[in-house]
């Protein structure tokens, strides 16, 4: 007889310990592979262990134990004759009785697994793996309402990641029932809604007017249920978060959640009915009896209210990301100026013609990204990654380039990909359509990963200068900025040139001063001899 050991899954690196909140399954119970047998609570969400196999399961710990990550909860003998214990009672005169024992033994079986057919039709959706480096996620948004019919495929929650923002498609058609909040961080592989797919359009508005019904019959009746759970006056993680906060205790919260759990909402609403806290003014012999009083300075000032708002965690990321940029890389920045008088003219004279032939405007981004990609193949050094862990330097042979795009939510850096084979039409599409994926908030994931350099165009919004900072594992970034027309002494005239400034911000781990500096004269001389692009020269 084999035996499995099941043990509590790791749910995020901040997660270490969790409560048994439920045993979903009688001891020495038969279950089903997958079937869930036991729920748990964790900091951030519940979530329910499915049997790794079928077979008779033994429960190590109880209802409202605590337990490490990794602990063993439960066994399951997976012997292919196991039954509950009960049955075997059963099994045995049946054996006496009957010259077909094994008929009748598998018959009841049978006969449970269709009894429990609306059981088996609950679909349980969990959060997808989104990259390796994605643990958890934030539940950006509800699209539909709990208890509500919804259709295969429909779009029913939004996620968001350290990367971008995704929706989570119904599995199948039924009644959906949530299992987390707006606003909750969850780990990977968490339930956060279950479908009812016996459920239809009809029964759910029977259901809404059978539940409106008993909650009125409820309320009428003062006395609480006397059978209680664990989760009777326990709160939900949010719920204990609010309590926490506001300094309650959980003993004078009535809990309105399923067996009585205390919700999120039932912390709201005993907070609205607290009175407000009057403070008293203490009387000086200094006070008079009238009613005016001098305004005081502080009375003569404006709105002085401060708000605080939970980080999106692509702003979480940002922050991440770019302080580790800082503290772990030898970074320094080159600057230099590029004359852009023959790529202006280039883009007057054909800018036309080009977006005629092309459907798409010729911007000043391709120039600057064509030239990157010629010079990054000419100095490797600059387009490769640097593993302190293994000693080596990791080279490419390609260029893929990172493009700085602001959205409503953040700095986002999607990648163009081989872009020294692109041409400048290739460049100028492929742009425009991240532009756009970034606005609304739909980049993939294989979009958002990799780069072997970034560009950055603080220009559009006015800069003139700046020191532009790494995107790990990268080993350089070039900055743009504003175009602004200069006195320049050309041939040993003073004429008037449309310049810009550009900064190359490098890793000096990897890359030499003399690299970096001959990089950024290369991108120049390109940019202000663009016909050298198009030569390959």
């Amino acid at each position: 007889m084999a035996v499995i050991e099941m043990k509590i899954p790791t749910s995020g690196e901040s997660i270490t310990e969790v409560t048994i909140a439920e045993l979903l399954v009688e001891d020495g119970s038969y279950v089903e592979m997958d079937q869930a047998i036991m729920e748990v609570e964790t900091d951030k969400a519940n979530m329910e262990l499915p049997a790794e196999a079928a077979g008779i399961v033994r429960f190590k710990v109880e209802a409202g134990d605590d337990v490490a990550v990794g602990t063993i909860v439960a066994t399951i003998e997976t012997d292919s004759e196991a039954s509950p214990v009960e049955d075997k009672s059963i099994k045995e005169v049946e054996q006496k009785e009957t010259p077909k024992p094994e008929i009748e033994v598998e018959q009841p079986k049978t006969n449970n697994a269709t009894s429990n057919a609306p059981l088996n039709a609950v679909i349980e959706m969990k959060i997808p793996t989104s990259g390796e480096s994605i643990t958890e996620v934030t539940i950006a948004e509800l699209l539909v309402e709990e208890g509500s019919y919804v259709e295969m495929d429909q779009p029913i929650i939004e996620v968001e990641t350290d990367k971008a923002n995704m929706e989570l498609p119904a599995e199948a058609a039924g009644i959906v029932h949530f299992m987390v909040e707006a606003g909750d961080d969850v780990a990977v592989g968490t339930v956060v809604a279950k479908i009812d797919t016996s459920g239809s359009p009809e029964s759910k508005n029977q259901n809404k007017t059978e539940s409106d019904k008993e909650q009125v019959k409820t309320t009428s009746t003062t006395p609480p249920p006397a059978n209680t759970t664990y989760a009777t006056g326990h709160p939900s993680p949010a719920a204990a978060k609010l309590i926490e906060e506001n300094g309650l205790q959980s003993k004078d919260l009535k809990g309105s959640g399923i067996d009585g759990r205390i919700t999120k909402e039932d912390v709201a609403q005993h907070l609205q009915q607290q009175p407000t806290p009057t403070v008293k003014k203490e009387t000086t012999s200094t006070e008079t009896s009238t009613d005016t009083k001098p305004t005081t300075p502080i009375e003569k000032m404006g709105n002085r209210n401060i708000r605080k708002e939970k980080m999106s965690r692509l702003r979480k990321t940002i922050s991440r990301r770019l302080l580790a940029a800082k503290n772990e890389t030898a970074m320094l920045t080159t600057f230099n100026e590029v004359d852009l008088t023959e790529v202006m003219a280039i883009r007057s004279k054909y800018k036309e013609t080009f977006k005629e032939k092309h459907q798409i405007g010729l911007g000043f981004m391709s120039f600057f990204t064509k030239a990157c990609a010629m010079a990054l193949m000419e100095f490797p050094d600059v387009n490769a990654y640097i593993d302190v862990e293994e000693g080596a330097i990791e080279y490419h042979d390609f260029v893929d380039i990172s493009v700085a795009v602001s959205t409503p939510k953040g700095l986002v850096v999607p990648v163009l990909r081989n872009v020294e084979k692109m041409t400048l039409q290739d460049i100028e599409i492929g742009i425009k359509d991240l532009a756009i994926k970034g606005r609304d908030g739909k980049l993939t994931m294989d979009e958002m990963t990799g780069g072997t350099f970034t560009i950055s165009n603080g220009g559009v919004f006015g800069s003139l200068n700046s020191t532009p900072i790494i995107n790990p594992p990268q080993s350089a970034i070039l900055g743009m900025h504003k175009i602004q027309e200069r006195a320049m002494v050309i041939n040993g005239e003073i004429k008037i040139r449309p310049m810009m400034y550009l900064a190359v911000s490098y890793d000096h781990r990897i890359v030499d001063g003399k690299e970096a500096v001959t990089f950024l004269v290369r991108v120049k001389e390109l940019l202000e001899e663009p016909l050298k692009m198009f030569l390959n020269i």
